[in-house]
């Protein structure tokens, strides 16, 4: 298949990006399973050494105006986002968020966990995914101290929940290192490392014992807690959104702070660190996420829907009021 992505920021990204990095991943996967792959991007991207050609965009095409650069001998069109405009080839949209009260999404939208198409009124869903190749396993897998939290999520959002992160860490007298973000706070548990990725952010991965993830909201997915599981890492979260799924057996999925408190003083995983990225690599990995969405290009170009009528959030509660926890 002949397949089009747009993307308006430069891919591969060097630091922060969960979404443009599978993106990027999804992209290199289906070149090696032999389908053409073109982006319509940022003209600093570098994807023409990884077999995906680049349709430069002009300064002001990159928002708007770039629908008119689509091949016209494409199969299909991939956006990673949601739009009711017409196209001259079919196309599918991947929904990253949650959508807002009344809003009406493409018929052919995809969310990113089951929970999510849930909350959209929707079934058809595709698990995120990593490329494995860049979390390699670390030496000391299954040689933790159970001292050092990681908190790994924009730290400024409210819904990630930072706060109660940091006070669960100094109640427990563990270390909390916080990647995507600062946080004010004088107490010796805490550590911030701002916004980091790459080899950075692995390192930081590799000396962390677990993931904490208390989110106050229906979390559509969360790459982190899979990052975490990547290095053999447990995830200690909430049980809000898609946790109790992706988290499965490699963590605690836990409906209260007191309940989430318990769990990481007692650290009792039914996992070892290798087991935990096992289930990971299982579950999560690029390779069955591209072969996933080449199977929906096929039904899409078979004139088949993927949701019975437009989806939209089920809820006329605020995606982003935070719940109680």
């Amino acid at each position: 298949m002949k397949i089009v992505f747009y993307h308006h920021t430069p891919l591969p990204v060097l630091k922060y990006g969960g979404t443009e990095r599978i993106l990027f991943w999804h992209m290199k996967e289906l070149v090696r399973t032999g389908h053409e792959v073109i982006l319509l991007g940022h003209p600093d991207s570098k994807v023409n050494d990884y077999g995906i050609k680049l349709i430069p965009l002009s300064q002001d095409k990159l928002r708007n105006g770039w629908e008119e650069l689509i091949p016209q001998d494409a199969d299909i069109l991939h956006l990673q986002f949601s739009t009711l405009k017409s196209f001259s080839i079919p196309h599918i949209c991947t929904i990253h968020g949650n959508a807002k009260v009344g809003e009406v999404l493409y018929k052919n939208s995809v969310f990113v966990s089951k929970k999510h198409a849930l909350v959209h009124d929707s079934k058809s869903f595709i698990y995120n995914a990593l490329d494995f190749d860049e979390y390699p396993e670390p030496i000391n897998i299954n040689g933790k101290s159970n001292k050092e939290l990681l908190f790994l999520a924009k730290a400024s959002w409210k819904v990630k929940n930072l706060k109660d992160s940091k006070d669960i860490a100094i109640k427990t007298k563990k270390h909390l290192h916080i990647v995507g973000g600062k946080s004010l706070s004088f107490s010796k548990y805490i550590h911030n490392h701002g916004i980091i990725g790459g080899r950075e952010k692995l390192r930081i991965l590799q000396k962390s014992d677990g993931l904490i993830f208390p989110v106050k909201w229906d979390e559509p997915f969360g790459i982190a807690m899979v990052e975490a599981m990547s290095q053999g890492l447990p995830v200690f979260g909430s049980s809000f959104g898609s946790l109790p799924e992706v988290i499965g057996p490699a963590g605690i999925a836990a409906k209260t702070k007191a309940d989430l408190l318990s769990a990481i003083s007692k650290w009792d995983i039914q996992l070892s660190g290798r087991e935990i990225r096992e289930y990971a690599i299982e579950k999560f990995n690029i390779q069955t996420y591209s072969n996933s969405y080449t199977k929906l290009y096929e039904r899409v170009l078979n004139r088949d829907s993927l949701n019975d009528r437009e989806p939209q959030r089920a809820s006329l509660i605020d995606p982003e009021e935070l719940f109680d926890f």
